[in-house]
């Protein structure tokens, strides 16, 4: 399995950030598969924001405040995060991964070990 994310590197403030994470290798339709949405900054842990199930449910991360969308195109076995009222602290290296199942504890969702595979990362700079 291979996960590739995809979008634009550089957004201004107050935009919507749309990144695209498309899957080769097996489909995100399989059943109890979630495919997370991970982002990180330097010298900061691993910051979940949300999740896909194989079905269709979604769970966002309340740190948000209900800025993240998470959709689904499955024709073209790609997850989709979008991202409103961006600012420079949503400046990170975006991932895309998978994992099997919900995690037991809620800090799961930001276990790197808890993922079996990941994206390379994209590099997004919010900035004027």
């Amino acid at each position: 399995v291979q996960l590739q994310e995809s979008g634009p590197g550089l957004v201004k403030p107050s935009q919507t950030l749309s990144l695209t994470c498309s899957v080769s290798g097996g489909s995100i339709t399989t059943n109890s598969y979630w495919w997370s949405w991970i982002r990180q900054t330097p010298g900061k842990a691993l910051e979940w924001m949300g999740a896909m199930s194989y079905s269709g449910n979604t769970y966002n991360s309340p740190s948000f405040k209900s800025r993240t969308s998470i959709s689904r195109d499955t024709s073209k076995n790609q997850i989709t995060l979008q991202l409103s009222s961006v600012t420079p602290e949503d400046t990170a290296v975006y991932y895309c991964a998978r994992r099997r199942g919900l995690p037991e504890y809620a800090s799961g969702w930001s276990s790197r070990r808890e993922y079996d595979y990941w994206g390379q990362g994209t590099q997004v700079t919010v900035s004027s």
